[in-house]
């Protein structure tokens, strides 16, 4: 299971430390947070006290109508079950007895002054990136016409070659040589790099050369998401190639399926052409409209004629 701690979370957002400092080594497992309402009450049978927990103007509200004997008992019980951290929304400064309780158990207590849904939903979003599953392909990634595309095939097939082709005809590389896959959500497939590989493309007989001092900052995208997988294969002479279109054929990556074809190359053929008419064709396709089926149509109504 992949986890990330608060140091991490609280420099991303720029959050400030108002407590429990020695508990910013805590890790954070999963994506969802938590508004302690019934907590603040005394319910905690169905408390998920693994989760960050953020504590908006409405929850304060409601704090801050009770006893200061009843907050105590509250906020005592509330810290003593650990969650990995407690994050106060909107600047709140009236926050009584808080950071006591927190220091007392080294929960961190930490406060943005973002608004409270607009903050959950920024670091829900962080989270699923973050502790998604993912998966390393040897592959090349390109957006095109903003299709998110996986090029596939041997070492020495010319996936590189081919996405420069794209990069020099506006479109977008994502990564070269290896492409992280990131499951987000139960259908969504995020392609990225690595950090390492970010703006280098790696081309045979002229080496390493970095696409954003090359074709400036819009050849290049951080991720994508993924519709297609091409896979590049040698032409193979006899061998049949499907030029109809009858089967759709799907690859598997983190259990999701992407629609795949191939491409068989050999010179002369203008593969980068080729690929920008697979991401057109996929766009009709997610419009409803299917080539084949309409040749298929018209090859039923002459016979019927």
């Amino acid at each position: 299971m992949k986890e990330i701690d608060i140091y991490t979370l609280k420099d991303e957002f720029k959050l400030e430390l108002l407590a429990g400092e020695r508990g910013l080594h805590n890790k954070i497992a999963s994506e969802d947070l938590h508004r302690p309402g019934l907590e603040l009450t005394g319910f905690y049978r169905f408390f998920p006290h693994e989760r960050i927990q953020v504590i908006g103007k409405q929850e304060m509200s409601y704090f801050h109508s009770l006893f200061p004997s009843m907050q105590k008992r509250r906020l005592n019980e509330y810290f003593r079950l650990a969650p990995p951290c407690v994050i106060v929304t909107r600047a709140q400064t009236e926050i009584p007895y808080f950071q006591e309780y927190a220091e007392k158990y080294q929960v961190p207590l930490l406060r943005t002054t973002d608004k409270t849904t607009n903050f959950i939903s920024e670091v829900n979003n962080f989270l699923e990136k973050k502790l998604a599953v993912e998966q390393g392909i040897h592959a090349v990634c390109v957006n095109v016409f903003g299709v998110g595309i996986i090029i596939r095939g041997q070492s020495g097939v010319g996936k590189s070659e081919l996405a420069l082709s794209l990069i020099e005809r506006g479109h977008r590389l994502i990564s070269d040589d290896l492409v992280i896959l990131k499951r987000i959500g139960p259908v969504a497939l995020i392609g990225s790099h690595n950090g390492t590989n970010k703006e280098f493309l790696s081309l045979r007989g002229i080496g390493i050369i970095n696409i954003l001092r090359l074709y400036g900052s819009g050849s290049l995208q951080n991720e994508t998401k993924i519709n297609l997988d091409i896979e590049l294969v040698p032409w193979v002479e006899g061998t049949y190639y499907d030029a109809i279109g009858r089967e759709e054929n799907q690859k598997n990556y983190l259990g999701i399926d992407v629609p795949t074809i191939q491409i068989p190359i050999r010179p002369g053929r203008d593969v980068a052409s080729l690929v920008e008419v697979a991401a057109k064709n996929w766009r009709l396709k997610q419009e409803g409209y299917h080539a084949f089926k309409d040749f298929e149509n018209r090859l039923h109504d002459q016979t019927n004629e």
